[in-house]
């Protein structure tokens, strides 16, 4: 690997809550991430990461005991004793869970490092492990936030659910330095409340967050005011504290409870039930307040700071809605969200973090770009992994050379069909950026409902992302600079807006998917945004070449790009994953790296079962 100048290679650990993984990091350059959830085939799996570790130590070319150091995302003695005096201060009513939960936290939890220990000597026995160090949760996200940034210093601002205590930190980034300047502390947490009004809209904590955002264009924020003045108190600064009487997330299994359905009009909606207008506006509502937050906190950690650029990371930084508004009302000059910015991007952030304190440089500040290799940074699949893997499948594909497999991949998104596009390695974070992508023409009004009930079997609502060659970007969407994590929200661009006059009279909630917005309407949102992704030739050539030949042929350079999987399925991994989702759905062909296939061509598919049994909900 070279002479280190940095200490030597790191392992980052993230685990034991959800979204575990593990990162690689050398000289301060990441080389290898990956979330556990992608091998295990369980969602968010929170275990230890042993699949992730191993696949970026033979990314790596490492075995465990040629690292310097281990770290671990978040302290594990400093956790238990915010969950032991959260339980005394909310006692009596968080009994029955802590009756449940505390021999574990008594026991292993508390003890988190001991059994990372264990288990990496599991992966190396006899050998020698390298030691073992801790940073804090936020600390963590601080550091996945700013070390990869392509910024000298920066402003950075950690918003999530918890880590230890802290739920909002702010920082200054210089050089190789982070310095804490403030923090705000459980159970005062904008990444509650928006997971409060998760819970009571039917849908999962820690997984339905995204769906919220979704569905707040179809809503009006009558909500909002309510919230405001009975549920967080805002300062100036983008302070705040909850009300916790309408609360139950600080001691129960459930986010709130009956004080909340009164202020809201009602119990909460049943998992899978019909939403109605209160979920839209619901959604809208503190959709409103939370943008209003990330405003206010931004704008101090800038004023304090004295810095125009900004640097975002934890689970709250995922709202691409929030960070557009943040460019678009000029809160910074620059801005940069962690790809992986949610737990996951702890175990990277951690690996950073040791890396940087034994030394490591920042070499690629001054070069234009990130340190996130366009977060392609899991496994890959080579030409002869995938021969075999058609081989024993005797699954018939045809081999292109690239320009061929481009123009006719092209040709045949034009006609409406939808293609699973498998190149390279893996995404590491939870978008897909045009390796392990589901593509379609997205000029057609119809596809954003065929995509989500026929091949991703989910909610009609679920918006779906454009992909658009960086070039061709300002002629499409009102986004003022790249955004090639898919995690900025902008208008799409007046002259493809389409005037939706008398079709849109009377139109409310889902009714509004019908009415076209825009000359690209299968990715634009009811409110006129999309949530984009600009791909350049440097970081995705291949993509970039597939997207440039549309244009060449249709006029439009943008496609549809969603996740490579279906409804409550982490994305695929490997060529038989990709395979399995590809003969599952209604996607037509499938691209496995220079092979070409079409279903119509396939065998039979069968499998015992109903295989969308096995796959729980998200």
């Amino acid at each position: 690997m070279g002479t280190s100048t940095g200490g030597g290679p790191v392992l980052g650990i993230s685990a034991y809550y959800h979204d575990s993984a593990a990162a690689l990091v050398a000289d301060g350059v990441p080389l290898a991430a990956a979330q556990e959830e992608r091998f295990t085939r369980r969602r968010h799996d929170p275990g230890f990461p042993v699949h992730a570790v191993r696949s970026c130590l033979e990314l790596g070319g490492l075995r465990l005991d040629e690292l310097a150091a281990v770290a671990f995302y978040e302290d594990p003695a400093l956790k238990f004793r915010r969950v032991l005096a959260t339980w005394l201060a909310t006692a009596p009513h968080g009994l029955p869970v802590f009756r449940r939960s505390f021999p574990q936290w008594a026991g292993w939890k508390r003890r988190a490092l001991d059994d990372v220990r264990a288990r990496l000597r599991e992966l190396a026995p006899g050998r020698p492990l390298p030691p073992l160090v801790a940073f804090r949760h936020h600390a963590s996200h601080a550091a996945s936030a700013f070390y990869p940034s392509p910024y000298p210093s920066a402003a950075v601002l950690c918003v999530d659910g918890v880590g230890e205590w802290a739920t909002t930190t702010l920082w200054h980034g210089r050089d190789t330095r982070l310095v804490p300047l403030a923090e705000l502390r459980f159970p005062h947490s904008l990444g509650m409340l928006y997971s409060a009004f998760t819970y009571f809209c039917g849908f999962k904590v820690d997984s339905g967050e995204y769906k919220l955002m979704g569905l707040a264009p179809y809503g009006t924020p009558r909500y909002a005011p309510l919230i405001r003045r009975r549920l967080i108190d805002v300062k100036d600064d983008g302070s705040f504290r909850l009300d916790l009487r309408h609360f139950t997330f600080q001691y129960g299994r459930t986010m709130v409870g009956r004080a909340f359905e009164e202020l809201f009009d009602g119990p909460r909606r049943t998992p899978e039930g019909p939403l109605t207008e209160r979920e839209f506006d619901l959604a809208a509502s503190v959709q409103q307040v939370t943008e209003e937050v990330l405003l206010r906190l931004a704008r101090t950690a800038l004023r304090r700071t004295g810095e125009r650029r900004l640097c975002l990371a934890g689970g709250v930084a995922l709202n691409c809605v929030a960070n557009g508004r943040l460019l678009a009302e000029g809160v910074c000059d620059e801005l940069w969200v962690q790809p992986a910015a949610g737990d996951a991007g702890g175990a990277l952030g951690a690996a950073l973090a040791e890396s940087h304190r034994r030394g490591a440089p920042r070499a690629h500040v001054g070069h234009g770009g990130d340190a996130m290799a366009g977060a392609l940074l899991g496994p890959g699949y080579g030409d002869r992994e995938i021969e075999e893997f058609l081989d024993r499948g005797g699954y018939p594909a045809v081999r292109l050379p690239e320009r061929e497999l481009v123009e006719r991949v092209a040709a045949e998104l034009a006609r409406g069909r939808v293609v699973g596009w498998f190149q390279g390695r893996m995404e590491f974070g939870p978008r897909a950026l045009g390796n392990r992508s589901i593509l379609a023409d997205p000029r057609d009004p119809a596809m954003q409902s065929a995509l989500n009930l026929k091949t991703k079997f989910r909610e009609s609502f679920r918006p779906f992302a454009p992909a658009v060659p960086a070039e061709d970007a300002k002629d499409w969407f009102d986004l003022p600079r790249e955004s090639p994590y898919m995690l900025l929200t902008a208008q799409v661009a007046a002259a493809r807006r389409r005037e939706c006059g008398a079709e849109a009279d009377g139109a409310r909630g889902l009714d509004l998917l019908r009415v076209p917005r825009s000359t690209v309407p299968a990715v634009t949102h009811v409110d006129g945004s999309a949530r984009v992704q600009t791909v350049t030739a440097g970081h995705n050539p291949r993509f970039h070449a597939l997207l440039t030949a549309f244009r060449e042929r249709t006029g439009c350079p943008v496609l549809v790009n969603t996740s490579f999987n279906v409804r409550g399925e982490p994305i695929v991994r490997d060529p038989a994953e990709a395979y399995a989702c590809f003969m599952r759905t209604r996607i037509d062909l499938l691209v496995l790296g220079d092979r070409l296939l079409d279903k119509r061509d396939q065998p039979a598919w069968r499998e015992e079962g109903d295989w969308r049994a096995t796959i729980p909900r998200d």
